[in-house]
């Protein structure tokens, strides 16, 4: 099962990559686990300076940018 971490403070952007990265695992009939991660203290500790990021399994694998479903899928395949 892949850990699907959404690092964000819940604005706009966060919750469209939180939609387009539940699409892409979905499409690709993975066993997931979807995350919020909304603390910016837990946020700062992946490093990422700029929200929102994705992190697959603990490693972080987008960072400020909504990729569309089929692009994230390339990223959790």
């Amino acid at each position: 099962m892949k850990k699907l971490q959404i690092l964000g403070t819940g604005c706009p952007k966060c919750k469209k990559l939180a939609e387009n990265t539940e699409a892409a695992a979905k499409e690709l009939g993975i066993e997931y686990e979807l995350v919020k991660v909304s603390e910016i203290n837990e946020i700062m500790k992946f490093g990422v300076m700029m929200t929102p990021a994705l992190a697959v399994d603990g490693e972080v694998k987008l960072v400020g940018k909504v990729p569309a479903p089929a692009d994230i899928a390339a990223i959790l395949e």
